[in-house]
Order: structure tokens, then sequence, then C-alpha cells
């Protein structure tokens, strides 16, 4: 456009002409969107960014009659508005990031505290075990021992080891049986 002609639609703007102003959004408009969706690949973003911009051309019309340059001062009003989506993007990542890190923090600590439930639970059933059973349990799940080794430090048969570990761990899956029940 014409720097006289676009001079003479910015006066007539100021005085709120809408013609002009029709006429310097339909000149502009289509150039705004292009450069704003050449920065943030959306082309509807950029379609509603364009919106803005010229919405805050009208709502300042009387001092944007004083511009020099319109077309300079229109990109000048997309960058400003490109720079703002970016920030506000950062702004609303790092949230999201933040509201994630306290989700998978409020997660784990849940869980903490249901496996030190689960332990203690496994612990009072360990304890109402008979003696030997209770014994063979610890030193084959706490301390680490083979069934060979306990038969031998228990100077009884590794079959024996084993019924009781059987035993006792066909107590524990009904003990977390019931648990599971209560929590679903």
């Amino acid at each position: 456009m014409d720097i006289s002609l676009e001079s003479k639609y910015l006066k007539e703007l100021g005085n709120g002409n809408h013609k002009a102003f029709d006429t310097l959004y339909i000149q502009y408009s289509p150039k705004v969107k292009h450069f704003l969706t050449g920065f943030i690949k959306n082309p509807d973003e950029a379609s509603d960014m364009a919106q803005d911009i010229f919405y805050k051309i009208w709502t300042n019309r009387e001092t944007i009659s004083k511009v020099d340059s319109f077309k300079a001062y229109l990109f000048r009003m997309a960058r400003n508005m490109i720079y703002d989506y970016y920030e506000h993007s950062l702004i609303e990542e790092n949230y999201q990031q933040k509201e994630q890190y306290k989700s998978d923090y409020s997660d784990l600590i849940e869980e903490e505290l249901y496996a030190k439930e689960l332990s203690l639970l496994i612990d009072i059933a360990v304890e109402k075990m008979p003696p030997q059973r209770r014994n063979i349990f610890i030193m084959s799940r706490k301390d680490g021992l083979s069934n060979e080794e306990i038969s031998l430090r228990l100077n009884i048969s590794k079959r024996t080891v084993e019924n009781h570990l059987t035993q006792a761990l066909a107590e524990l899956r009904k003990i977390a049986y019931s648990i599971i029940l209560l929590f679903f």
C-alpha cells in the first residue's frame, strides 16, 4: 500500500472510520497471519492472534493515527505477541511439569505407605506363625539362606523346610488377598 494512502487511512481510523479500518485489515491481515503462522506453526492460533492485534488497533485507534509506518508497527505488535505466546507456553509447560512431579511424588509416597503397611502386616502374620515355621521363614526370606542351609542349621530335612515355607507363603497369600479385597 502506498505510504500517503496508508497515512490517509490511519488518520481516518483515528477518527473512528470503520471503512478505513476495514481497508487496513483487508490489506494487512493475511500478511500478519502468515507471519505469525511461520513462528507458531498453528494456523488457528495465528488467526486468533491476528484478530487480537487488529482488535488492539481498533481500541487504540487514536494513538495509531500518529504512527509513521503502520506496517512496521503492525509487525512489531505481531513480534511481541509471539514473544508473549512463547513465554506463556514456557510458563504453562513448567507448571505442567511441576504438577506432574507433584503427582508422581504423591504416588511414590502413597506407594511407600502401602509398602510399609504391607510389610507391617506381613511381620504381624509371621509373628503369629508357629515358632518353627516363623524361624524357617525368617531364615529364608530375611536372612537369605537357602533351604539346604536352613535344614543343616536346624538339623531337619530339606523337605520339612520346603513344607514350612510353602505353608508360610500360603498364609501370607491369604492375607495379601484379603488386603487386595479391602482396597479394591
